[in-house]
């Protein structure tokens, strides 16, 4: 169907007031953006702009992707459950409510939660109550004006490819208005395919965390004080009540910041990666001094600290906090006895190597995945059904997510909130602190440096351009960068190779990486959840000044490579 003829059936067909008038109102350029194409439904499920249109989230599009979700689950010939939870967002709670409907309508049984919950909550609760599969509403760290929706499956993992594929199928037969079947939420509740899901499920998932704890007393016995923002997002109750039950006694948090804000109206990005989201911490700290600040994501399954350093607060990259947190879980599970004896550490492949090197000296594996927690999700399962759960030491991603337990199968801001501040308490009765102890791995292993560039690209051009890039340095337009020679190509979307050239055995995935010689590389992918392509730079030395410098000359070296793509 054309756009204009889809433009018009939407007008004629939509029962939404907010959608008719925005359809009403409609560019003919505005028009197009809407309509050239459907959110398509990955293994990150949908994310896109709100607003009317096959091209954008609103309540048919998530209509449409549940009665997907629901004739998939349908051949599993079995009575069917499904939690579904929803984040701070615009329309989270009424594309939660719509998506229970519809669930309703095809004869199978939702648990929803009744307020704002995080995301790894969800995760915890579809394996919890037994469920099929569980949706969380929520664009994670993405600006106010998007949503999503993410599916995950009864193992409390994100949906791998081959389901999301599946789905996606599913989908497709379906007509967005006539073959949706839905049930009034009034209604279901009546006849009970809708229920609630009790307080007592977070209050079970806290006990299970607070048990992670390696030192239990350490936080209650120093001082520590902490600021904590959860960005206008869904932290707030757990976190604190976590930290609370810890024994953290000098917890504030960042007052306008604190209750729910769709429109995240202090900070813009509510991504803990952006130094712009810790702006209102930091102005705080001025005035209350304090030894550490955190920030969780909306859906509170990414966390960025600061640290006090003289009188500033310096920002750690998910590769230093999540290098930290592997150092002392390893060495403090070593000294107290708590290590297994195969300890296995999960990571993704654009994250630090130095955590490696760290792994090495306390005899654990580690495992590298594609990026994208799902994929960790998926080996923990994989250790589960080789009875090797209980190997399980730690996994995270340079971006900002770590899980320090298994019982989630995603990452969990709330437990490595938790883990963050054990540790920095810990150092504290030590006499030394994060920055101290992350010098000291450095010293060890040498001075990584990592840094993400993104590039933005808009719309039906921008993926032809991302495409287009992804092309150019595909077939090899580039032999060396800043002076590095490529001594590895590795393409994901064909077989790679390990450093002694045995086939590392991966998914398929746009993704190429460039391995240099000084211990350089570089990765690129197009984002899976944003209109973005990104870049991973990794250097490293036996020195901070000369990585930074390695590093920043790197970083125009690839800027300028990837402006010259585009052309």
């Amino acid at each position: 169907m054309g756009n204009e003829l889809n433009y018009k059936r939407w007008l004629d067909t939509s029962e939404c007031p907010e959608i008719i008038m925005q359809l009403t109102y409609m560019t003919a350029a505005e028009k197009k953006e809407a309509f050239y194409k459907e959110l398509e439904f990955g293994t990150g499920g949908l994310r896109g702009l709100m607003g009317a249109g096959t091209n954008r989230m609103n309540v048919h599009t998530v209509d449409k992707a549940t009665q997907g979700l629901c004739d998939y689950l349908k051949c599993q010939e079995k009575t069917v459950s499904v939690a579904i939870g929803y984040d701070s967002r615009i329309n989270s709670e009424e594309f939660a409510r719509s998506a229970a409907e519809v669930i309703a309508g095809n004869g199978a049984k939702v648990f929803l939660f009744t307020e704002l919950m995080p995301t790894p909550v969800l995760s915890y609760a579809v394996r919890a109550l037994g469920c099929d599969a569980g949706i969380v509403i929520t664009a994670s760290h993405n600006p106010a004006e998007y949503n999503g929706y993410k599916v995950y499956g009864s193992d409390g993992c994100q949906i791998t490819l081959q389901v999301a594929e599946t789905i996606q199928g599913c989908i497709n037969h379906t007509d967005i208005f006539d073959d949706v079947k839905k049930q009034a939420f009034g209604y279901a509740l009546k006849e009970g395919s809708v229920s609630f899901i009790s307080e007592s499920l977070l209050e079970k998932y806290l006990d299970q965390v607070e048990a992670c704890l390696i030192h239990p007393e350490v936080i209650k016995t120093t001082d520590l004080k902490v600021i904590y923002t959860p960005l206008n997002g869904t932290g707030n109750k757990p976190v604190r009540e976590l930290l609370r039950r810890a024994g953290l006694k000098n917890l504030t948090l960042v007052p306008e910041q604190e209750k729910p804000d769709g429109l995240f109206t202090t900070c813009p990005k509510p991504n803990p990666e952006e130094a712009s989201a810790f702006q209102a911490a930091i102005s705080l700290a001025d005035k209350i001094t304090a030894d550490l600040l955190i920030a969780t994501d909306p859906d509170c399954d990414r966390v960025g600290i600061a640290v006090k350093h003289g009188l500033q607060y310096e920002l750690l990259s998910g590769n230093e906090t999540g290098c930290l947190l592997l150092n002392y879980i390893l060495s403090q599970k070593k000294a107290k006895n708590m290590l297994p004896d195969n300890p296995v550490v999960i990571k993704t492949i654009v994250t630090s190597a130095m955590a490696n090197l760290i792994a090495k000296e306390y005899g654990a594996r580690v495992i590298d995945t594609l990026t994208g927690f799902k994929y960790i999700g998926e080996q923990i399962g994989i250790l589960e059904q080789k009875k090797e759960i209980n190997n399980y030491v730690f996994g995270f991603e340079e971006s900002y997510g770590y899980l320090p337990e298994v019982f989630v199968r995603d990452k969990d801001a709330i437990s490595a909130s938790m883990m963050i501040c054990e540790m920095a308490a810990f150092y504290r009765t030590n006499r030394s602190t994060l920055l101290d102890e992350l010098e000291k791995l450095y010293d060890k292993h040498g001075f990584w440096k990592h840094e993400l560039l993104s590039f933005s690209f808009e719309g039906a051009a921008g993926m032809k351009m991302i495409d287009n890039i992804m092309r150019k340095f595909r077939e090899g337009s580039f032999s060396d960068y800043e002076g590095y020679t490529v001594i590895k190509t590795d393409d994901y979307l064909y077989s790679t190779t390990t450093a002694d050239g045995g086939i590392l055995l991966l998914p398929k995935s746009d993704v190429l990486v460039f391995t240099l010689d000084k211990n350089c590389e570089i990765v690129i992918r197009p984002s899976g959840t944003e209109p973005n392509l990104k870049c991973y730079l990794t250097v490293m030395s036996s020195a901070n000044a000369s990585s930074l410098r390695m590093l920043e000359s790197l970083k125009a070296d690839v800027t300028q490579k990837i402006q010259y793509a585009r052309m």
